[in-house]
């Protein structure tokens, strides 16, 4: 008989561009920035998977438009506010767009296209990422089931960074600090020591490169393919490039 296996479904959404509003600010540490967007527009906006994402609409600074992919951090369709933080470790059009955002400033997004939704027999999840992976790792673990036993493994720049994150299940919070996000050395000795029992969801985010070599290292230990599921949120050097099935 074969083994059950994670199921992976995917939701496709009608694409629709909404105009919204700054409504609130927090820098909620010195490197992530968060953003509350609000408005009638946001009216039948859906977003069921932790790691789904909006296209973010800001100015290029050369008279055109750019768009930058960001993960829906919170929404609450009774207050009408969609939540979006901001890792601000690099430089870019949306990075200086949110931190120059007021409230009362207008705000334009689009989608989700679309989303992933992991289901099945998993006893136990994996979060591994660094900053562009944090807003959807902490999502994740806000919304997994009472007693979840959850292990997220987070590359930050200093303790600065390290979030709390509140959540009903059975959390871990392990952080590497690391000034290169391009390095893995980091992640991958803190990855060789955490066991893997069967049924552990593991789930990856995190610059290409490095991303790369996390589910390298998983698969040399023998970890199944059908139990890890890996994306690079960035790639170094290329702007608005992303690799989101490695």
């Amino acid at each position: 008989m074969t083994a059950p296996t994670p199921i992976i479904t995917r939701q496709r959404f009608e694409v629709k561009r909404r105009k919204l509003t700054v409504l609130a600010r927090e820098e909620i540490s010195p490197q992530m920035l968060r953003l509350v967007l609000g408005g009638p527009e946001l009216v039948g906006f859906a977003s069921p998977g932790s790691d789904d994402h909006i296209k973010l609409f800001v100015p290029d600074g050369a008279g055109g438009q750019a768009m930058r992919d960001y993960t829906p951090r919170a929404y609450d369709p009774k207050r009408g506010t969609l939540t979006v933080d901001f890792a601000l470790h690099e430089a870019g059009p949306a990075t200086a767009w949110a931190r120059g955002a007021q409230i009362g400033d207008p705000a334009e997004i689009g989608g989700p296209r679309g989303a992933q939704l992991i289901d099945g027999p998993i006893a136990r999840w994996l979060l591994i990422g660094d900053e562009t992976a944090l807003p959807a790792i902490a999502r994740r673990i806000e919304e997994l089931a009472l007693g979840t036993p959850v292990t997220s493994l987070v590359a930050v720049q200093g303790p600065a960074e390290e979030q709390k994150i509140t959540s009903q299940a059975e959390h871990v919070a392990l952080w590497v600090h690391r000034t290169d996000p391009t390095d893995a050395s980091g992640l991958l000795a803190a990855l060789a020591r955490i066991a893997l029992p069967e049924q552990t969801f593991v789930w990856i985010a995190a610059e290409a490169g490095v991303a790369k070599a996390l589910r390298a290292a998983l698969t040399e230990r023998g970890h199944p393919t059908a139990w890890l599921k890996a994306a690079g949120y960035w790639v170094a050097g290329a702007a608005d490039r992303s690799e989101k099935e490695l």
